[in-house]
């Protein structure tokens, strides 16, 4: 394979992972309720349900950041040794 064709697949997997974590992230329960509170769930609704959602969804965010890593490493390698 090309180089520069593994070079441009890489960036945009890159650029792909780096707005889905970002949005992500963005999903997760802060010091409010997260995911629950987006859909109408209160406290008192989020018993089992969110936590499912929530870790598949942190299952999901880290996934997709180990992507994002394998992903920058990648480019790096490649940069250095083109």
């Amino acid at each position: 394979m090309d180089l520069n064709l593994l070079k441009l697949i890489l960036q945009i997997v890159l650029a792909i992972t780096g707005v889905a974590v970002i949005l992500l992230v963005l999903l997760h329960r802060g010091k409010g309720g997260g995911l629950s509170d987006m859909f109408g769930g209160g406290v008192s609704s989020s018993a089992s349900a969110s936590g499912v959602a929530e870790r598949n969804l942190d299952r999901l965010t880290v996934t997709l950041a180990v992507v994002f890593g394998a992903a920058a490493v990648g480019l790096g390698v490649i940069e250095r040794f083109m």
